[in-house]
């Protein structure tokens, strides 16, 4: 395959004050300011623009606390996007903070793993904290788009565009998927929630809130082994994303995974 030159961008639209202790499995015993930050990924390139996840709106920020800077969909208008423009939503699970938003893009066709769907509708859901990360309304849309015929289903690994390939990872949730881009700079991960943080990784020390722990230390290890490079290995939540890489000059909160910084 020749190399498609996809540009891949982490767009960050809300972040959540917390501190360390609640973000490890077992606990840190340094206990330190630890924020989540959120966000939405951008491919783009091979004819294609593509969009991982589409992250909360301001109603859901209000019901869960959470600071939402700007809608993570109008944000996309900094790279040149607009709504219509986005042919492909890979929603790599169907949390609040990953699947909100669906309906602001009218024109893109949907990519989740069949296991996932069977997840946030089966019978797990009637324990109030296994449903505690879903909201009913995303999940419903979901619903509603597959009766609209605008859902591509996959099982397991499937390429949907040239160099780009969803990977079944459970563990955070049954059905969570990381995506791989081939760049001019290696095989970026997009992990999203396979693990929250590099130190999830670093540690061998899941994040708390998870459907099966030791599938998700599997799949650190298998985020890991598919970017090229430690580095391009992509967390979900991580405020070090935007230490780690170089932010637009015209918008300082879209970080170019194909530039990364120096590390010192």
């Amino acid at each position: 395959m020749s190399d498609p030159h996809y540009q891949v961008y982490a767009v960050k639209y809300a972040r959540f004050d917390r501190h360390s202790s609640g973000n490890f499995m077992g606990g840190d015993p340094h206990d330190g300011p630890m924020p989540l930050y959120f966000f939405v990924w951008l491919i783009r390139g091979h004819g294609r623009t593509i969009l991982v996840d589409t992250g909360f709106n301001a109603d859901r920020a209000a019901k869960r606390g959470r600071a939402l800077e700007r809608c993570p969909i109008e944000a996309l208008a900094s790279l040149g996007v607009a709504p219509g423009d986005v042919d492909t939503v890979v929603i790599t699970h169907l949390h609040y903070d990953h699947a909100g938003n669906m309906d602001k893009l009218p024109n893109a066709r949907f990519v989740l793993q069949e296991a996932e769907m069977n997840y946030a509708t089966g019978r797990y859901m009637r324990h109030r904290m296994v449903r505690h990360p879903f909201e009913l309304g995303d999940v419903q849309l979901m619903v509603a788009l597959n009766y609209a015929e605008r859902v591509d289903w996959v099982n397991g690994v499937s390429e949907i565009a040239p160099g780009v390939t969803v990977h079944h990872l459970p563990g955070h949730s049954l059905g969570l998927q990381a995506v791989t881009v081939e760049t001019d700079v290696g095989r970026i991960c997009l992990a999203s929630d396979v693990a929250h943080f590099y130190a999830n990784v670093e540690h061998g020390l899941p994040f708390p809130i998870t459907a099966s722990v030791v599938d998700q230390l599997d799949g650190h290890e298998a985020a890991r082994k598919l970017a090229s490079h430690p580095d391009l290995m992509i967390p979900g939540h991580d405020p070090l994303v935007t230490e780690r890489f170089a932010a637009l000059a015209d918008d300082p909160e879209i970080y170019d995974l194909t530039r990364p910084l120096p590390r010192g």
